[in-house]
């Protein structure tokens, strides 16, 4: 294909036939796969959910932009809305009302998004099992891939072949790919600075270290050969996962890599409700020292957690990237059937 052409295929519309046949075969395969992500649940006993779009509370993620819309009643009253970030907040409450094992490819909104693995809108799959743990949802993952993609997939000129995978604590990758204890040196970044050898940056806290150390040095090598389960994650990046019984340290969580791309970040969900809102008002308190959105704080989510949710565990996946792997795509633009521009 010639520069020229690319440019001027590129000026087109995303509608434009020239442009959508390009994405055809690729979208063929999402096809395919999204009736195959299907079977593999109904095979397994899960009940397929759709829950609201527009909520009062989108989440909580401090890094997290949400898109802002608004109610307006029969009675005219005007209630402020959020198109939802994760449909997680509802479907745990549907494990309290009993649903059971269920799953569900919604479609999800993060504002001031937009990569070759990002994209504004898209395609998010959840599951919940109750009774489940850590290493029986690490077991499903690995059946679902097994079950949906090839053998050998590869994207972004990285090849994977899906068989048995690495896993890989944070405690153990910081170890092997920045020399420091990550765990001992825990909210001092000073000491994680010195023990990885790199220069504290101005204003640099502790957290932000942690995560400039994870994207340089560390998600570089995982889920290049093999898929990689990175587990166990220090417990002030639990999020909604529940502290870890043999090591309070860490929080009962896991991200998956397959060809160098974050595919799903799960949960060993945390069931405590206070423990949930205390995460929740430092949530907040940072995502404002920040100058990010406000929100009302989701009551009735923690009302439900009080009221008695399930041991379970959950994965969110992000399906236009599953889709990427599954037909070979580079960029995320390829697998969906209208895309930004």
């Amino acid at each position: 294909m010639s520069l020229g052409w690319q440019r001027v295929n590129m000026a087109r519309p995303t509608w434009h036939p020239d442009r959508f046949a390009d994405r055809l075969p690729f979208l063929h395969r999402r096809a395919a796969l999204a009736r195959a992500v299907r079977a593999f649940f109904e095979a397994r006993s899960y009940l397929e959910v759709e829950t609201p779009c527009a909520v009062l509370a989108p989440g909580e993620e401090v890094h997290l932009q949400a898109f802002r819309t608004e109610r307006i009643g029969v009675d005219g009253v005007v209630t402020p809305l959020w198109l939802h970030t994760s449909p997680e907040f509802a479907m745990k409450r549907l494990l309290v009302a009993g649903a059971g094992p269920i799953f569900q490819m919604a479609r999800v909104w993060r504002n001031g998004e937009g990569s070759a693995r990002h994209a504004a809108e898209f395609t998010m799959l959840e599951w919940y099992r109750p009774g489940s743990s850590m290493t029986d949802l690490i077991a499903e993952t690995m059946e679902l891939l097994c079950s949906v993609l090839p053998p050998v997939v590869s994207s972004g000129g990285v090849i994977t072949r899906i068989e048995e995978p690495e896993i890989l604590t944070v405690a153990e990758a910081f170890t092997r790919y920045t020399g420091a204890d990550v765990l001992a040196t825990a909210d001092n970044a000073p000491a994680l600075s010195e023990a990885a050898g790199v220069r504290l940056r101005e204003g640099e806290g502790w957290e932000d270290l942690f995560f400039r150390l994870l994207l340089d040095r560390i998600e570089p090598h995982l889920g290049r050969e093999r898929p990689t389960f990175l587990t166990h994650w220090p417990v002030a990046q639990a999020a909604l996962a529940r502290p870890c019984p043999n090591d309070p340290r860490v929080a009962e969580r896991f991200e998956l890599f397959v060809c160098g791309i974050e595919l799903a970040n799960a949960f060993v969900e945390l069931t405590d409700a206070e423990e949930q809102r205390r995460r929740f008002l430092i949530d907040r308190s940072r995502r404002q020292a920040l100058g990010g959105q406000t929100w009302p704080l989701d009551e009735d989510f923690l009302a439900a957690l009080a009221f008695g949710m399930p041991q379970a565990a959950g994965i969110a996946m992000g399906f236009d990237r599953l889709a990427m792997l599954a037909s070979g795509a580079d960029r995320i633009q390829q697998v969906q059937w209208l895309p930004e521009e």
